[in-house]
């Protein structure tokens, strides 16, 4: 039995580690320091790796420390431009600083308002630069992140997309009730459901203390509450998740999936009850999606 379990990539052959390498880790670190977290986390059997332009210097530092690896491994990167200009130049640059030839998957990053959904399908939208680059063997999966329910909706009845990157932690969905409703709808479709945020917690506090430098949340706070995290969102019908910033951050994740078993429906009902002691970092009930801005 592998180290780390793999789950099949939406309706395709590929089979990814159920940890991803999250880009951020190699972001503001030096290049020895980066080629020994890649190093780690392929030999502790993930071949899932995530990154983004505005993940500081990630991209500059991940493309060196991945290249003795890069044949062996599923290499995710992401836009936020939503035109097909800005996307097309900022797709080149990432191939050139992660010194590839092609992205197993590319991604529409952080999609959330209205407003995002109408330029990215829009005449001269990102959409154009994604469908060429897939044609030309620069990317071969397509994909997008989303930071609300309505906005991954909203690209899934648009787009025959591979799979969504989606927040999807035990507080979110439980007490904020996000997250339930884009499972659903990828299930239907068959697109792979990638998960962000498995191991936050509850919103900073304004006079809190952040021990986390890389995460904008406040991250669970010990390992039984990282292995919690972890059963409930694997759990779920989720091929993969992306570790946070912080190599104990990574290094938690990457135990509690190694001993990973799904959750009994009393587990579930404990983990439930418990969520309701936290701000959710997104919720159902304080919708992310802005109107289309006027002319």
């Amino acid at each position: 039995m592998e180290r780390m379990e793999t789950r099949k990539y939406g309706n395709h052959d590929e089979r990814l580690s159920i940890v991803g390498f999250g880009g951020i880790l190699v972001s503001q670190v030096e290049p020895g320091e980066a080629a020994r977290l890649v190093a780690k986390a392929i030999d502790r059997g993930i071949n899932y790796f995530d990154v983004a332009p505005t993940y500081g210097n990630a991209e500059e530092r991940l493309g060196p420390a991945l290249k003795p690896y890069r044949d062996k491994v599923f290499l995710a990167c992401k836009t936020t431009e939503r035109s097909a200009e800005g996307s097309e130049r900022e797709l080149h640059n990432s191939l050139r600083l992660l010194q590839t030839d092609h992205f197993d998957l590319y991604q529409l990053h952080s999609v959330t308002t209205e407003d995002d959904v109408k330029q990215i399908f829009g005449g001269g939208g990102a959409l154009e630069t994604f469908v060429k680059a897939r044609e030309k063997g620069l990317v071969r999966y397509i994909g997008f992140s989303a930071h609300s329910e309505e906005a991954a909706l909203a690209l899934m009845e648009r787009f025959e997309f591979d799979s969504v990157l989606f927040p999807l932690n035990w507080v979110t969905w439980n007490h904020g009730e996000f997250g339930p409703a884009v499972v659903e709808a990828a299930g239907k479709k068959g697109l792979a459901i990638l998960a962000l945020k498995t191991m936050a917690k509850r919103k900073w506090k304004e006079d809190e203390e952040r021990q986390w430098s890389k995460t904008w949340y406040r991250p669970v706070e010990t390992y039984e509450e990282a292995l919690a995290a972890v059963r409930f969102t694997f759990s779920l019908p989720v091929t993969a998740g992306p570790t946070p910033g912080h190599e104990q951050l990574f290094d938690w994740m990457c135990d509690a999936a190694e001993e990973f078993r799904p959750l009994s429906p009393e587990e579930k009902e404990k983990i439930a009850k418990a969520s309701m002691d936290f701000e959710p970092i997104f919720s159902r009930f304080e919708s992310r999606w802005a109107p289309v801005a006027s002319a």
